[in-house]
């Protein structure tokens, strides 16, 4: 009969196994807790590969990283005794570390849950790891792949991907962009979006799935049942976008896939690193390439705020019963008029345009039609040009589409942060955007009073002298205290 392989804290009699306390108080060593080398050489969690592990407590005392310690460890009795009993099998070293050097490096999986947020580098994505890299109190850890290391458009990535992690919930918060061709929006937001929830299956943990107002009709006050009937008509955005819901309501139904859906309004927020959606209207005023406005009086939409969304997914992930096989939409309270949310930031921006004359439909639409003409007339001489891809959507323009929320109020999660609204936040986004695009040279340069009014930027180009003498002698307080981390 096989002996059984000893772990490094029965060979050496430490006392710091993961069920031990040498004094009744001291935690077990870091080696018998890290279970991303488990079973490696037969041992438990890092019982048999101690020497990769940072931390250990070895000869009485407290061991650094691994480069630190790797020459002490080749010498000690236990390495040589794996080494000997593994023989061909025994792994080198810089593969075992090449498991501990990787996204999940901070994952204890002993003790915290963990996440995997698809799409991480966008809008909503961006702010869903904000949210949950900063939580205080919660034992969350969040990983968030590249598209180099897991492609939606690839089946084998995801299958390699989620047998290397298994997370406690999946949140797919990724799309293809909205002009794209039908291979691109077919394969990544419905293919993709299906195969995670397939995984998600698999695992038995729930699937968070982030959807858009692109699947409802026009109207006021429209549920979450009131979605458009699918049809080839539909844009490839909105055609992949509602089959995904579709598809993962039927597994819900037939295969017991627990998922939610949250459809989201006109999204605004920081951070947006492509200009798109309410930030593409910003820029268009911005750079006052708007004339006139593309809207007609009275065309209301809803709007979701980037910031409020991380909340409500923390939220329906630790209460699945309730949440479960759901859609919700998830906007602000009270929709917003196109053409009042235009003026307002003409006013807040001081600009002469765009001009209080709405433009009509056909007309707009015919002046599209006319630069669509002039973009390929340029393209094909040589000029790389194309339209926003907004556009393909400017019958929205003039048409309302408000979202009901009742059913989110009538949840057990309430009505979140009522007071906020894109106008309480818009101050803080055009100085935000316009700051950063101006120092992009994507738009002109506007007055320096405004968004500097104390001019140090003037004085910083032109008199650095006498602007940190100012500093110096406290005429300016440039600073922030950061008084609260003292002690």
């Amino acid at each position: 009969m096989e002996n059984k392989k000893q772990n490094c804290w029965e060979f050496k009699k430490c006392g710091r196994g993961p069920d031990e306390k040498l004094d009744g108080q001291s935690p077990p060593c870091p080696a018998a807790i890290e279970k991303r080398l488990d079973r490696v050489h037969g041992g438990n969690n890092s019982g048999r590969s101690c020497w990769v592990v940072a931390g250990t407590y070895c000869g009485g005392i407290t061991q650094g990283t691994h480069a630190s310690k790797y020459d002490v460890c080749k010498k000690c009795d236990f390495f040589q005794l794996v080494k000997e009993e593994e023989g061909n099998k025994f792994q080198r070293p810089l593969f075992l570390l090449s498991k501990l050097k990787n996204p999940s490096r901070t994952i204890d999986v002993s003790h915290k849950k963990f996440g995997v947020i698809i799409g991480g580098s966008g809008l909503i994505g961006g702010a869903l790891m904000h949210y949950f890299k900063n939580l205080q109190s919660e034992e969350i850890e969040i990983l968030s792949p590249n598209s180099k290391k897991l492609s939606l458009r690839e089946p084998e990535d995801i299958k390699r991907y989620f047998s290397k992690y298994r997370p406690d919930f999946i949140i797919n918060a990724a799309i293809a962009a909205i002009d794209s061709d039908e291979q691109l929006a077919f394969e990544t937001n419905y293919l993709g979006s299906i195969n995670l929830a397939k995984v998600a299956m698999a695992l038995k943990i729930p699937y968070i799935h982030f959807s858009s107002a692109a699947t409802l009709p026009s109207g006021k006050n429209i549920t979450e049942d009131q979605v458009l009937d699918l049809s080839s008509n539909l844009s490839n955005y909105a055609k992949s976008k509602l089959m995904t819901e579709k598809t993962l309501k039927h597994l819900h139904e037939t295969k017991g896939l627990d998922y939610t859906i949250i459809k989201l309004g006109v999204v605004y927020g920081k951070h947006d690193h492509k200009i798109q959606g309410f930030h593409r209207l910003l820029f268009t005023i911005a750079n006052q390439a708007m004339p006139f406005i593309l809207s007609s009086r009275g065309v209301m939409h809803s709007y979701t705020n980037t910031k409020k969304t991380p909340p409500f997914v923390h939220y329906i992930t630790e209460h699945r019963e309730e949440f479960s096989g759901e859609t919700y939409h998830f906007v602000d309270h009270n929709p917003i008029e196109l053409s009042q949310l235009v003026l307002t930031i003409k006013s807040y921006m001081e600009l002469s345009i765009p001009k209080e004359i709405y433009v009509s439909y056909p007309l707009a639409k015919f002046g599209i039609n006319c630069l669509k003409y002039l973009v390929k007339g340029l393209n094909r001489v040589g000029i790389e040009a194309r339209l926003p891809p907004e556009m393909m959507f400017m019958k929205n323009f003039y048409k309302s589409q408000t979202l009901s929320v009742e059913k989110l109020h009538r949840s057990s999660y309430g009505n979140p942060d009522p007071e906020t609204t894109i106008f309480t936040r818009l101050p803080a986004l055009i100085e935000y955007y316009i700051d950063r695009w101006e120092h992009l040279n994507l738009v002109s340069s506007y007055n320096v009073d405004f968004f500097d009014p104390q001019k140090q930027t003037d004085k910083f180009s032109n008199d650095p002298v006498r602007l940190l003498d100012a500093i110096h002698n406290e005429d300016i307080d440039m600073f922030t205290d950061f008084e609260e981390l003292r002690e």
